[in-house]
Protein backbone atom coordinates (compact mmCIF):
# COMPACT_ATOMS: atom_id res chain seq x y z
CA UNK A 1 0.00 0.00 0.00
CA UNK A 2 3.07 2.42 0.64
CA UNK A 3 4.54 1.78 -2.63
CA UNK A 4 1.21 2.14 -4.37
CA UNK A 5 0.84 5.53 -2.54
CA UNK A 6 4.13 6.54 -3.47
CA UNK A 7 3.40 6.22 -6.60
CA UNK A 8 0.47 7.78 -6.92
CA UNK A 9 2.16 10.85 -4.80
CA UNK A 10 4.78 10.95 -7.64
CA UNK A 11 2.90 10.98 -10.51
CA UNK A 12 0.77 13.60 -8.39
CA UNK A 13 3.93 15.52 -8.24
CA UNK A 14 4.85 15.01 -11.94
CA UNK A 15 1.67 16.47 -13.29
CA UNK A 16 0.67 19.56 -11.17
CA UNK A 17 4.32 20.23 -9.17
CA UNK A 18 5.17 22.10 -11.57
CA UNK A 19 2.40 23.83 -12.13
CA UNK A 20 2.19 22.54 -15.55
CA UNK A 21 0.29 19.43 -17.13
CA UNK A 22 2.76 16.56 -17.63
CA UNK A 23 3.26 15.86 -21.41
CA UNK A 24 1.51 13.11 -22.74
CA UNK A 25 3.23 10.71 -24.86
CA UNK A 26 1.79 7.34 -26.42
CA UNK A 27 4.11 4.43 -27.23
CA UNK A 28 3.33 2.53 -30.27
CA UNK A 29 4.78 -0.64 -29.40
CA UNK A 30 5.97 -3.14 -32.26
CA UNK A 31 6.15 -6.67 -30.64
CA UNK A 32 3.71 -8.55 -28.48
CA UNK A 33 2.78 -8.21 -24.81
CA UNK A 34 4.59 -11.12 -24.06
CA UNK A 35 7.95 -10.90 -25.71
CA UNK A 36 10.85 -9.92 -23.86
CA UNK A 37 12.33 -7.46 -25.44
CA UNK A 38 10.11 -4.96 -25.98
CA UNK A 39 8.52 -5.49 -22.33
CA UNK A 40 12.34 -4.35 -21.53
CA UNK A 41 11.85 -1.34 -23.96
CA UNK A 42 8.86 -0.54 -22.50
CA UNK A 43 10.15 -1.13 -18.77
CA UNK A 44 12.96 1.20 -19.50
CA UNK A 45 10.81 4.10 -21.08
CA UNK A 46 8.26 3.62 -17.36
CA UNK A 47 10.99 4.11 -15.37
CA UNK A 48 12.41 7.42 -17.97
CA UNK A 49 8.78 9.15 -17.71
CA UNK A 50 8.42 8.53 -13.82
CA UNK A 51 11.74 9.96 -13.50
CA UNK A 52 11.38 12.90 -16.10
CA UNK A 53 7.56 13.55 -14.88
CA UNK A 54 5.64 12.72 -18.17
CA UNK A 55 2.79 10.71 -18.77
CA UNK A 56 3.30 7.59 -20.89
CA UNK A 57 0.89 4.90 -22.36
CA UNK A 58 2.01 2.00 -24.48
CA UNK A 59 0.09 0.13 -26.85
CA UNK A 60 1.29 -2.93 -28.21
CA UNK A 61 0.55 -4.22 -31.47
CA UNK A 62 1.39 -7.78 -31.01
CA UNK A 63 2.97 -7.74 -34.76
CA UNK A 64 -0.15 -6.89 -36.63
CA UNK A 65 1.05 -4.20 -38.58
CA UNK A 66 -2.60 -3.51 -39.46
CA UNK A 67 -3.19 -3.00 -35.60
CA UNK A 68 -0.64 -0.56 -35.07
CA UNK A 69 -2.02 1.83 -38.45
CA UNK A 70 -5.66 1.65 -36.06
CA UNK A 71 -3.62 2.67 -32.80
CA UNK A 72 -2.40 5.54 -34.85
CA UNK A 73 -5.80 6.59 -36.35
CA UNK A 74 -7.29 6.33 -32.77
CA UNK A 75 -4.59 7.89 -31.17
CA UNK A 76 -3.56 11.31 -34.63
CA UNK A 77 -7.70 11.41 -35.43
CA UNK A 78 -9.42 10.58 -31.99
CA UNK A 79 -10.78 13.11 -29.37
CA UNK A 80 -8.32 11.81 -26.72
CA UNK A 81 -5.15 12.87 -28.80
CA UNK A 82 -1.20 12.81 -26.92
CA UNK A 83 1.20 15.64 -26.96
CA UNK A 84 3.51 13.11 -28.52
CA UNK A 85 2.87 9.80 -30.43
CA UNK A 86 6.20 7.58 -30.72
CA UNK A 87 6.66 4.67 -32.90
CA UNK A 88 8.95 2.39 -35.23
CA UNK A 89 8.99 1.93 -39.39
CA UNK A 90 8.36 -2.03 -38.59
CA UNK A 91 6.88 -4.25 -41.26
CA UNK A 92 6.81 -0.20 -42.89
CA UNK A 93 4.07 1.54 -41.05
CA UNK A 94 6.00 4.92 -41.07
CA UNK A 95 4.25 6.24 -44.04
CA UNK A 96 1.25 5.44 -43.23
CA UNK A 97 1.31 6.91 -39.56
CA UNK A 98 2.67 9.90 -40.60
CA UNK A 99 -0.41 11.10 -43.24
CA UNK A 100 -2.53 10.16 -40.76
CA UNK A 101 -0.47 12.46 -38.41
CA UNK A 102 -1.60 15.36 -40.59
CA UNK A 103 -3.09 18.38 -39.19
CA UNK A 104 -3.52 16.61 -35.87
CA UNK A 105 -1.61 18.50 -34.12
CA UNK A 106 0.36 16.04 -32.51
CA UNK A 107 4.28 15.63 -32.36
CA UNK A 108 5.52 12.24 -33.87
CA UNK A 109 9.09 10.97 -33.22
CA UNK A 110 10.53 7.73 -34.69
CA UNK A 111 12.31 5.34 -32.91
CA UNK A 112 14.41 1.57 -33.49
CA UNK A 113 13.90 1.19 -37.42
CA UNK A 114 13.83 4.60 -39.49
CA UNK A 115 12.67 5.00 -43.01
CA UNK A 116 14.15 3.93 -45.44
CA UNK A 117 15.71 5.91 -48.53
CA UNK A 118 12.91 5.18 -50.81
CA UNK A 119 10.22 6.09 -48.44
CA UNK A 120 11.60 9.12 -47.40
CA UNK A 121 11.93 9.69 -51.05
CA UNK A 122 8.17 9.38 -51.95
CA UNK A 123 7.64 11.57 -48.75
CA UNK A 124 8.01 14.69 -50.70
CA UNK A 125 9.85 17.84 -48.65
CA UNK A 126 9.53 16.81 -44.88
CA UNK A 127 9.50 20.33 -43.28
CA UNK A 128 6.29 21.37 -45.42
CA UNK A 129 4.59 17.83 -45.54
CA UNK A 130 5.32 16.65 -42.01
CA UNK A 131 5.93 19.61 -39.94
CA UNK A 132 5.23 17.85 -36.68
CA UNK A 133 7.48 15.03 -37.47
CA UNK A 134 9.95 16.17 -34.75
CA UNK A 135 12.95 13.54 -34.96
CA UNK A 136 14.06 9.97 -35.05
CA UNK A 137 16.56 7.98 -32.69
CA UNK A 138 17.93 4.77 -34.07
CA UNK A 139 20.64 2.58 -32.90
CA UNK A 140 23.70 1.10 -34.72
CA UNK A 141 21.95 -2.02 -36.33
CA UNK A 142 24.73 -2.58 -39.28
CA UNK A 143 27.58 -2.17 -37.17
CA UNK A 144 25.45 -5.04 -35.16
CA UNK A 145 25.56 -7.37 -37.57
CA UNK A 146 29.29 -7.06 -38.57
CA UNK A 147 30.20 -7.15 -35.09
CA UNK A 148 28.45 -10.13 -34.41
CA UNK A 149 29.64 -11.93 -36.92
CA UNK A 150 33.22 -10.71 -35.68
CA UNK A 151 33.44 -12.18 -33.08
CA UNK A 152 32.05 -15.56 -33.67
CA UNK A 153 34.70 -15.46 -36.13
CA UNK A 154 37.24 -14.69 -33.73
CA UNK A 155 36.15 -17.07 -31.04
CA UNK A 156 35.96 -19.95 -33.15
CA UNK A 157 39.45 -22.25 -33.93
CA UNK A 158 40.80 -21.45 -37.11
CA UNK A 159 40.46 -23.82 -40.26
CA UNK A 160 42.65 -25.78 -41.94
CA UNK A 161 44.30 -23.91 -45.68
CA UNK A 162 41.43 -24.76 -47.82
CA UNK A 163 38.75 -25.83 -45.49
CA UNK A 164 35.86 -23.49 -44.75
CA UNK A 165 33.36 -22.45 -41.82
CA UNK A 166 29.95 -23.08 -42.44
CA UNK A 167 27.56 -20.69 -41.47
CA UNK A 168 23.60 -20.49 -40.62
CA UNK A 169 22.15 -16.79 -40.64
CA UNK A 170 18.55 -15.92 -39.48
CA UNK A 171 17.25 -12.84 -40.18
CA UNK A 172 13.86 -11.15 -38.80
CA UNK A 173 11.50 -9.67 -41.22
CA UNK A 174 12.73 -8.08 -45.36
CA UNK A 175 10.33 -5.62 -44.34
CA UNK A 176 11.77 -4.03 -41.36
CA UNK A 177 14.59 -1.81 -41.54
CA UNK A 178 16.33 -2.81 -38.72
CA UNK A 179 16.39 -6.67 -40.12
CA UNK A 180 17.70 -5.11 -43.32
CA UNK A 181 20.70 -3.27 -41.52
CA UNK A 182 21.86 -6.29 -39.29
CA UNK A 183 21.95 -8.33 -42.24
CA UNK A 184 23.69 -5.95 -44.37
CA UNK A 185 26.49 -6.04 -41.78
CA UNK A 186 26.96 -9.26 -41.23
CA UNK A 187 27.29 -9.18 -45.04
CA UNK A 188 29.97 -6.86 -44.49
CA UNK A 189 32.16 -9.10 -42.16
CA UNK A 190 31.24 -11.92 -44.51
CA UNK A 191 33.25 -10.26 -47.17
CA UNK A 192 36.36 -9.49 -45.17
CA UNK A 193 36.69 -13.33 -43.96
CA UNK A 194 36.57 -15.94 -47.51
CA UNK A 195 37.20 -18.67 -45.14
CA UNK A 196 33.65 -18.40 -43.97
CA UNK A 197 31.13 -19.76 -46.30
CA UNK A 198 27.46 -18.82 -45.77
CA UNK A 199 25.32 -21.88 -46.44
CA UNK A 200 21.60 -19.97 -46.06
CA UNK A 201 20.03 -16.81 -44.70
CA UNK A 202 16.29 -17.15 -43.78
CA UNK A 203 13.69 -15.08 -42.05
CA UNK A 204 12.26 -16.22 -38.81
CA UNK A 205 10.26 -13.40 -38.49
CA UNK A 206 11.74 -12.86 -34.66
CA UNK A 207 10.17 -16.14 -33.54
CA UNK A 208 11.47 -18.98 -31.81
CA UNK A 209 8.91 -21.25 -33.21
CA UNK A 210 9.67 -20.32 -36.72
CA UNK A 211 13.43 -20.26 -36.28
CA UNK A 212 12.95 -24.10 -34.62
CA UNK A 213 11.60 -25.51 -37.75
CA UNK A 214 13.78 -23.35 -39.59
CA UNK A 215 16.58 -24.52 -38.25
CA UNK A 216 15.73 -28.16 -37.88
CA UNK A 217 15.67 -28.67 -41.90
CA UNK A 218 18.92 -26.40 -41.95
CA UNK A 219 21.04 -28.77 -39.58
CA UNK A 220 20.24 -31.72 -42.02
CA UNK A 221 20.95 -30.09 -44.64
CA UNK A 222 23.95 -28.75 -43.65
CA UNK A 223 25.22 -30.67 -40.68
CA UNK A 224 28.55 -29.42 -40.65
CA UNK A 225 27.45 -26.35 -39.84
CA UNK A 226 29.63 -24.44 -36.64
CA UNK A 227 28.23 -21.22 -36.82
CA UNK A 228 25.19 -19.56 -36.05
CA UNK A 229 24.03 -15.84 -36.43
CA UNK A 230 20.71 -14.87 -35.41
CA UNK A 231 19.26 -11.13 -35.31
CA UNK A 232 17.67 -11.90 -32.19
CA UNK A 233 17.40 -13.86 -29.36
CA UNK A 234 14.19 -15.76 -29.84
CA UNK A 235 15.63 -17.04 -33.10
CA UNK A 236 19.07 -18.05 -31.72
CA UNK A 237 16.65 -20.22 -28.91
CA UNK A 238 14.34 -21.24 -31.85
CA UNK A 239 18.19 -23.01 -34.05
CA UNK A 240 19.57 -23.97 -30.27
CA UNK A 241 16.98 -26.13 -29.83
CA UNK A 242 16.93 -27.38 -32.81
CA UNK A 243 20.47 -28.10 -32.33
CA UNK A 244 20.39 -29.98 -29.00
CA UNK A 245 17.69 -32.15 -30.85
CA UNK A 246 20.17 -33.03 -33.37
CA UNK A 247 22.37 -34.22 -30.76
CA UNK A 248 24.51 -31.05 -30.99
CA UNK A 249 26.19 -29.13 -27.96
CA UNK A 250 26.02 -25.40 -28.52
CA UNK A 251 29.25 -23.57 -27.70
CA UNK A 252 30.84 -26.44 -28.36
CA UNK A 253 30.12 -28.62 -31.44
CA UNK A 254 28.27 -25.18 -32.94
CA UNK A 255 29.25 -21.37 -31.68
CA UNK A 256 25.54 -19.46 -31.73
CA UNK A 257 25.26 -15.44 -31.49
CA UNK A 258 21.67 -13.36 -30.66
CA UNK A 259 21.07 -9.89 -30.07
CA UNK A 260 18.96 -8.60 -27.18
CA UNK A 261 19.64 -8.71 -23.46
CA UNK A 262 17.21 -11.13 -22.02
CA UNK A 263 17.28 -12.59 -18.70
CA UNK A 264 17.41 -16.02 -20.85
CA UNK A 265 19.73 -14.28 -22.96
CA UNK A 266 22.16 -12.94 -20.52
CA UNK A 267 22.08 -16.30 -18.59
CA UNK A 268 23.25 -18.03 -21.56
CA UNK A 269 25.90 -16.27 -22.45
CA UNK A 270 27.12 -16.71 -18.84
CA UNK A 271 26.32 -20.70 -19.13
CA UNK A 272 28.09 -20.88 -22.77
CA UNK A 273 25.55 -21.56 -24.33
CA UNK A 274 25.74 -18.35 -26.68
CA UNK A 275 29.32 -17.08 -27.17
CA UNK A 276 27.85 -13.92 -28.91
CA UNK A 277 25.34 -11.80 -27.26
CA UNK A 278 24.82 -7.90 -28.37
CA UNK A 279 23.09 -5.78 -26.60
CA UNK A 280 22.01 -2.10 -25.32
CA UNK A 281 19.17 -1.15 -27.79
CA UNK A 282 16.32 -1.71 -24.97
CA UNK A 283 17.14 1.49 -23.80
CA UNK A 284 16.20 3.59 -26.86
CA UNK A 285 12.62 4.65 -25.87
CA UNK A 286 13.98 5.79 -22.56
CA UNK A 287 16.60 8.00 -24.50
CA UNK A 288 13.84 9.10 -27.21
CA UNK A 289 11.98 10.39 -24.12
CA UNK A 290 14.74 12.56 -22.71
CA UNK A 291 14.74 14.27 -25.88
CA UNK A 292 10.97 14.56 -25.96
CA UNK A 293 10.98 15.87 -22.01
CA UNK A 294 14.14 18.87 -23.84
CA UNK A 295 11.54 19.67 -26.68
CA UNK A 296 9.04 20.20 -24.29
CA UNK A 297 11.14 22.70 -22.43
CA UNK A 298 11.83 24.23 -25.77
CA UNK A 299 15.04 22.83 -26.54
CA UNK A 300 15.52 22.36 -30.32
CA UNK A 301 16.03 18.86 -31.51
CA UNK A 302 18.54 19.76 -34.45
CA UNK A 303 20.88 20.89 -31.78
CA UNK A 304 23.11 18.53 -29.83
CA UNK A 305 23.64 15.86 -32.66
CA UNK A 306 20.99 16.54 -34.95
CA UNK A 307 17.07 15.85 -35.21
CA UNK A 308 17.75 12.22 -36.98
CA UNK A 309 20.74 10.38 -34.76
CA UNK A 310 21.87 6.88 -34.80
CA UNK A 311 23.46 5.60 -31.76
CA UNK A 312 25.76 3.22 -30.90
CA UNK A 313 24.02 1.10 -28.42
CA UNK A 314 24.45 -2.06 -29.93
CA UNK A 315 27.77 -3.54 -28.01
CA UNK A 316 28.87 -6.96 -27.45
CA UNK A 317 28.32 -7.54 -24.02
CA UNK A 318 30.96 -9.38 -21.44
CA UNK A 319 30.06 -11.71 -19.13
CA UNK A 320 30.60 -9.09 -16.45
CA UNK A 321 28.04 -6.67 -17.77
CA UNK A 322 25.58 -9.59 -18.21
CA UNK A 323 25.44 -10.01 -14.40
CA UNK A 324 25.09 -6.40 -13.79
CA UNK A 325 22.37 -6.33 -16.42
CA UNK A 326 20.35 -9.39 -14.62
CA UNK A 327 20.77 -7.34 -11.54
CA UNK A 328 19.32 -4.41 -13.31
CA UNK A 329 16.21 -5.73 -15.07
CA UNK A 330 15.26 -7.92 -11.82
CA UNK A 331 15.04 -5.10 -9.55
CA UNK A 332 14.10 -2.15 -12.58
CA UNK A 333 16.23 -0.10 -10.96
CA UNK A 334 18.33 1.58 -13.85
CA UNK A 335 19.99 4.34 -11.26
CA UNK A 336 20.14 6.78 -13.85
CA UNK A 337 19.08 10.14 -13.12
CA UNK A 338 18.18 11.31 -16.69
CA UNK A 339 17.00 14.68 -16.00
CA UNK A 340 20.67 15.22 -15.40
CA UNK A 341 21.25 14.16 -18.98
CA UNK A 342 19.28 17.24 -20.32
CA UNK A 343 20.60 19.48 -23.13
CA UNK A 344 19.18 22.83 -21.40
CA UNK A 345 20.87 25.53 -21.23
CA UNK A 346 24.15 23.20 -22.14
CA UNK A 347 27.02 24.36 -24.79
CA UNK A 348 26.07 23.49 -28.64
CA UNK A 349 29.10 21.04 -28.06
CA UNK A 350 26.84 19.07 -25.52
CA UNK A 351 26.18 15.36 -26.94
CA UNK A 352 23.50 13.14 -25.20
CA UNK A 353 25.71 10.35 -23.30
CA UNK A 354 23.44 7.81 -24.78
CA UNK A 355 24.74 4.19 -24.40
CA UNK A 356 24.78 1.51 -22.11
CA UNK A 357 27.84 2.54 -20.29
CA UNK A 358 25.75 5.63 -19.41
CA UNK A 359 23.41 2.70 -17.50
CA UNK A 360 26.22 0.85 -16.04
CA UNK A 361 28.09 3.64 -14.32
Amino acid sequence: MFKFLCGVLLTVCAVYGSGTQAASVLFLNPGTSSETFWLSYTQFMQAAARDLGMDLQVQYSERVAETTIKQAREALQGPKRPDYLVFTNEQYVGPEILRLSQGSGVKLFLVNSALTADQLALLGNRDEKYPNWIGSLVPNDEEGGYLMLKELIRLHPPVAPGQKLELLAFAGLKITPASQWREKGMMRALREHPEVSLRQLVYGAWNRQRSHEQATLLFKRYPKTSLIWAANDEMAFGAMQAYEEAGGTPGKGALFSAVNTSPQALQALLDGRLSVLLGGHFSLGGWALVELHDYDQGVHVDRYGGRDRQVPLLQLIDRAQAKRLLAMGATQDYGVNLRSLSAKNRPLSYRYPFSLQTLMH
